[in-house]
């Protein structure tokens, strides 16, 4: 039985230019990094080209979005191939602050494999604590 989870997250994906910003949607893979599925938004490449290969393109950066918040990170893109990714230490730091942000776990504890119990140790019975309201 093969038990391989394969996660992709819908992003945003920003390509700013000098004067204008194109804007296109895809799947962030969580396993390779790798960016794919991706849709412009206005903008028709077949007769412009990818946005990397403008004179005026400066650099891309992708957007994860839950629940009203949003986590904002760095988007490789390879010229030669045209492809989008994230690179393995800012797909890490992707985890971690989207771990934090949206369900409210430490780095720490997601890198220990723990949950959002394990934030703050706890007390030991009766002694520590004080009740609610009696600080």
């Amino acid at each position: 039985m093969d038990l391989a989870v394969d996660l992709k997250l819908p992003i945003v994906i920003h390509d700013e230019l000098s004067d204008s910003l194109i804007k296109s949607s895809g799947l962030l893979d969580l396993a390779s990094g790798e960016i794919r599925s991706i849709e412009y938004e206005n903008y028709d490449m077949r007769a412009r080209g990818l946005p990397m290969e403008q004179d005026d393109y400066e650099f891309t950066c992708g957007l994860l979005s839950h629940q009203g918040k949003e986590v904002e990170f760095r988007v490789d893109v390879d010229v030669t191939t045209g492809r989008y990714s994230v690179s393995p230490s800012e797909l890490l730091e992707i985890k971690v602050r989207a771990a934090k942000l949206f369900a409210g776990i430490e780095g720490v504890s997601l890198l220990a494999g723990s949950g959002p119990s394990a934030a703050a140790p706890a007390a030991a019975p009766g002694r520590g604590r004080k009740p609610a309201g009696k600080r």
